[in-house]
Formats: C-alpha cells, structure tokens, sequence
C-alpha cells in the first residue's frame, strides 16, 4: 500500500472515482487533488516551502495525472516538473490517465523518465493491480 497519491484531473468526478477506487482497494492511505496541472505545481512549491529538509516530505510516491485540463495542461505539467526546480520530486512515478490513446502521446510521454505507464480512463480495480506489479519491480 502506497502512503500518498495526488490525482492531477479537471473532472471532478474522475477524481472522485478516483480517489473511491484507490480507497475500496486500499491502494493507498490517503489522495489528494488538483485540477489543473498549476494546482498541482504549486502543491509541491508549497512542500518545498513548508520543510526546510527535504527528507521529512510527506510526498505522494505516484501522480495520477491527466492531460488535456485548462489552465495547464499535463504536458505542460511535466514539462515543469521535470525541470531541476522540481529536483527533490523526480522519484515520483506518473501515470497518464487519459481519455484517449494517441499513439503520439504514447511516444511523448516515454521522452519523461518519470512516467511509468499511459492508461486510458477509468480508473479501475484492475488496473490498480496492474499498476501494483509496475511499481513494485
């Protein structure tokens, strides 16, 4: 079981279905959210701020995260996340939660070292399993 997840969707009942999923198949001990990727920017540069020792973060070890979301987008976030400012955060594996299953985007996201898996959308049982057997390699 993984301690923190954040769930980066604009879809407030993705999220929720989400974090209900995550929750009845104790995948992990607590969710958080944002819904655009500056939300989600800004959730880190607020951890930064709040500890001075990196070591003592509570950080999620797994974004879920979507793509297409107003204001900043997913690719926009890991363009940002990836960048030295993020640094303290790249051991955080990625997940693409998305609607749709472009094979470019598929090639996109293995240019990110931190993405471990693109999914399509809905989050399910059976794909938290799935997940399970990646991160635990």
């Amino acid at each position: 079981m993984l301690d923190l997840i954040l769930c980066v969707d604009d879809d407030t009942i993705a999220s929720m279905l989400c974090k209900m999923v995550i929750t009845k198949t104790s995948f992990s001990n607590e969710t958080v959210t944002a819904y655009n990727g500056e939300e989600a920017l800004n959730y880190f540069n607020t951890l930064k701020s709040n500890y001075s020792n990196v070591e003592s973060i509570k950080k999620p070890q797994l974004i879920f995260l979507d793509l297409n979301m107003p204001v900043m987008g997913g690719w926009e976030f890991l363009n940002s996340f990836s960048t030295e400012e993020y640094s303290d955060f790249h051991d955080i594996g990625v997940i693409i939660l998305s609607s749709t299953i472009d094979p470019e985007d598929l090639a996109k996201a293995k240019k990110y070292p931190m993405v471990i898996d693109f999914l399509s959308k809905p989050i399910s049982k059976e794909m938290l399993e799935y997940i399970k057997t990646k991160i635990q390699k």
